[in-house]
């Protein structure tokens, strides 16, 4: 770059300016002239400006047609050749696909008529006829242009030229102009201060609007990427996020709330954490709602016959680490019971299973939740909302199958068209929460309450392409996977 630095500074010093550079430096890369003038600019040696214009380039069909004429030009030509004329039908198998432009083009140029099925010459010979269309692809190919629109329009239309903007540069000499180029100093050295020789020292200029380079920090998560995404969904639906930070409950409101019984096999220890210490926790403060959850169990009340066992309360009380989020969904539908309404709520947080961990299991996952009351709701608004939730994520070809749930029912798995795998996957779970574990709380019997569920993970792993899940979680976690990720929005890549 040096040199052409240099190169340009001659020819302003001879010339005092240089109107267009690609006519001055026809030889020279215009990236590496554009370089050159930036850093001359940078001295305040030169100041130039920046044109743009088209450039014309012939296709192959054009490059032919300077080699050997024009269609229409060689179309005459073999008129001429024939005393009797050329018939129409042979136009196509001696000019090919071009033979209907050809004849077009020498009828409009007055070359020849028709008598008949035939063509015939209207002029003696080529000698005095101009191919205007091979002339004007020549001064093209020569100097990119034609002064006349109207020819670049008609030639473009005829897909013989293509255009490609350029840009050209007119410089001039600016207030530090040299044919020397000075080295600039960017920093004062300890040693310039002792000998004094900064004073004389040309330093170059700061630029004050130049962006800094960005400091290296903290990458979010994946997980949090796709769960700050679902968390957006549920804002922009009207939903107001679950205090879900408590990891401990008591085995009442993990799962008693929800009428699951207590020789349910989800509350053995192969599938639930149990704490050592403390092993009990505090019964709840309404002792009425204590003794009608004891009662729906039991003997069955509120219409249903329960499952009649003998309930225990230390069972109850056992403490464990959290199975679900729904236990905490039970607590806001018991605190809404004191004042029924309409209300939609979501959670998004972890829970935990005694589970043995692969490549799609871990002992700990992120739960997400959507729980909506109102009143006289039916399955169809389930599925209803259901299709509107997850359109949001783009996911619009769903499927339901029926599933049991013991605090749902009827409950519902969801299925999603996968088209990478193309196959039905299983998204979410949803139900209708039981009367069994609504109206204990005090909840009117027509105030309904639809929830549905889907794991975090699930989704961020087809998301970023992670087969297994510890690749995503733990000790094995790349962290350069975790910086290096973007966060595209959820429609673009996960169905």
């Amino acid at each position: 770059m040096g040199d052409l630095q240099h190169k340009i500074l001659e020819i302003l010093n001879v010339s005092g300016s240089i109107a267009d550079t690609s006519k001055e430096l026809p030889d020279a890369d215009p990236q590496q002239v554009y370089a050159a003038l930036n850093s001359l600019s940078s001295r305040s040696m030169i100041t130039y400006k920046v044109h743009q214009h088209d450039v014309w380039h012939l296709t192959d069909e054009a490059k032919d047609v300077v080699a050997n004429g024009s269609h229409e030009f060689r179309l005459l030509n073999e008129v001429i050749k024939r005393l009797e004329g050329l018939k129409i039908s042979e136009v196509t198998s001696i000019m090919g696909k071009s033979g209907k432009i050809a004849q077009g083009r020498a009828f409009k140029n007055g070359w020849i008529r028709k008598d008949g099925d035939k063509l015939l010459s209207k002029v003696s010979g080529t000698d005095n006829i101009r191919d205007e269309t091979a002339e004007q692809l020549r001064k093209i190919e020569k100097q990119g242009t034609l002064e006349n629109k109207k020819e670049l329009k008609d030639l473009k239309k005829r897909k013989l030229i293509t255009a490609a903007n350029v840009n050209t540069y007119s410089v001039e000499k600016g207030v530090e102009f040299s044919i020397e180029i000075k080295k600039l100093e960017t920093d004062i050295t300890a040693e310039m201060v002792q000998s004094g020789s900064w004073n004389k020292a040309a330093f170059k200029p700061y630029n004050f609007c130049s962006q800094g380079v960005f400091p290296h920090s903290g990458a979010l998560h994946p997980l949090n990427k796709v769960r700050e995404e679902f968390r957006q969904i549920f804002f922009s639906m009207g939903f107001t996020e679950m205090p879900s930070n408590q990891y401990v409950e008591s085995g009442f409101w993990n799962f008693d709330t929800l009428f699951v019984p207590q020789q349910h096999p989800a509350r053995d220890l192969q599938d639930t954490f149990y704490l050592k210490d403390p092993v009990k926790a505090d019964p709840p403060k309404d002792k009425q709602y204590w003794e009608n959850i004891k009662k729906v169990h039991q003997g069955g009340a509120f219409g249903s016959i329960g499952y009649r066992y003998p309930w225990r309360a230390e069972e109850s009380l056992r403490e464990v680490l959290r199975t679900h989020t729904t236990a905490v969904s039970s607590k806001m539908l018991k605190k809404l019971a004191d004042d029924p309404k309409p209300t939609r709520l979501f959670s998004i947080d972890r829970v935990f299973r005694n589970e043995a961990v692969d490549a799609t299991h871990l002992a700990e996952f992120h739960q997400v939740e959507g729980v909506f009351a109102d009143y006289s709701l039916t399955l169809g608004d389930l599925i209803g909302f259901m299709q509107q939730f997850f359109s949001h994520m783009g996911v619009n070809d769903l499927r339901f199958k029926p599933t049991y749930n013991p605090y749902t029912e009827p409950s519902m798995e969801i299925y999603a068209w996968h088209s990478g795998l193309k196959e039905w996957v299983e998204i979410g779970n949803s139900g209708m929460f039981r009367p069994e574990m609504l109206e204990p709380m005090g909840l009117p019997k027509n105030l309904r309450v639809l929830g549905w569920g889907l794991s975090l993970e699930r989704p961020t792993m087809i998301k970023y392409g992670v087969k297994n899940i510890r690749e995503l979680l733990g000790h094995k976690v790349n962290l350069d996977f975790i910086e290096s990720n973007p966060a595209p929005r959820l429609e673009q890549q996960i169905f």
